[in-house]
């Protein structure tokens, strides 16, 4: 729909007029399509906004495979569904006065920030979406996302971006007792995280090679955790066969969250879980290739990122990734002695 209609919708809808006055802020819309990953990095740039607009009201207008994200973010006052019917419609009735599309390229949420009717409207202007925004942000993919997003922010007087947050989000009280549960056979015992998961093929590391790092890191006297979706339990069960924990499919976002929030450390691919556990401030090892790293790969010291950096990678532009002619060489050349050297490199060992 978006390619068929998209553009048309951003070049017949009248221009906005002038924008509003930003004083006495008290409803302001955020949308935010997409992943978890991008759902996440958004999280400074709300607190920085609520931070600026105190009495303003922060919803966010998000879908229902991202809209779990933002239980973690006190900020945000509701989350809205675009599609889920009438949650999308009651983010017109809130008449918000300012709007910020957080959408890098497609063209319907932009559409949806135009027809608010918003004294303020703001997004990237990556295309013909530029015309109906008041304040059109460029948008550059050698920015780290959170950055890009804080972009969105300069018209409001929010610039330049602070420092991030060692942790900026926070596990709701409910989900760190059920992952207490679910952690009780490792009967305390300091745990490594492991997500296996991949949104596209072209992302996805072989388990053979998770399941040889579990091994060696089981040997070094840590205990071994597998989140993930239920389309991960299989490959959960071949990785802790070493004796580790497999809880893929088996927790909500929000429960997945307070699993890593205990966890000594995470092992994943370029993924929005990655993200979860840099939100939460824990230890990272993750591995890039068809991604773009300047983009999203995790920043400070308590993070390493394994890159081949060959001449084909990264290949994924506007989150569009092509089919790979050589079987994701950036990934396979990423050995598991690799990772588990890297994230040894970032642990004291318990024994």
């Amino acid at each position: 729909m978006d390619a068929l209609c998209g553009g048309l919708l951003c070049r017949l809808l009248p221009r906005p007029a002038g924008p509003g006055r930003l004083a006495g802020l008290r409803r302001i819309l955020l949308i935010r399509p997409g992943g978890i990953g991008d759902a996440v990095l958004l999280a400074p740039a709300i607190a920085a906004l609520q931070e600026r607009f105190p009495a303003a009201a922060i919803t966010v207008l998000a879908e229902k495979r991202n809209a779990g994200v933002f239980a973690l973010i006190p900020d945000v006052a509701q989350v809205l569904r675009y599609d889920v019917p009438g949650e999308f419609l009651t983010a017109f009735r809130l008449k918000p006065e300012v709007v910020i599309d957080t959408e890098q390229c497609h063209y319907l949420s932009a559409v949806v920030a135009r027809l608010t009717g918003a004294g303020t409207i703001i997004g990237y202007g990556t295309n013909q979406r530029a015309r109906l925004f008041h304040h059109a942000i460029p948008y550059s993919h050698d920015d780290y996302e959170a950055d890009s997003f804080f972009h969105l922010l300069a018209p409001l007087g929010i610039t330049p971006p602070p420092p991030m947050a060692a942790v900026f989000l926070s596990v709701p009280t409910a989900a760190g007792n059920r992952a207490k549960q679910l952690l009780a056979p490792l009967a305390g015992r300091p745990f490594l995280t492991i997500f296996p998961g991949a949104s596209i093929q072209e992302r996805r590391w072989d388990t053979e090679n998770f399941s040889r790092i579990a091994v060696r890191l089981a040997a070094q006297g840590f205990g071994i955790v597998v989140v993930g979706g239920r389309e991960d339990a299989a490959t959960g069960s071949a990785i802790s066969n070493a004796g580790g924990l497999n809880l893929a499919g088996q927790t909500t976002l929000a429960e997945t969250a307070a699993i890593l929030a205990q966890s000594a450390l995470l092992i994943s691919g370029d993924s929005g879980v990655l993200h979860l556990g840099v939100g939460l401030g824990i230890p990272t090892v993750s591995f890039f290739g068809p991604g773009i790293a300047k983009k999203w790969a995790p920043r400070g010291l308590a993070h390493r990122v394994l890159n081949r950096n060959l001449s084909c990678s990264p290949c994924t532009s506007f989150g569009s990734t092509p089919r790979c002619p050589r079987q994701a060489a950036c990934l396979r050349e990423i050995t598991p002695e690799m990772v588990s050297d890297a994230a040894l490199s970032l642990l004291v060992t318990p024994r």
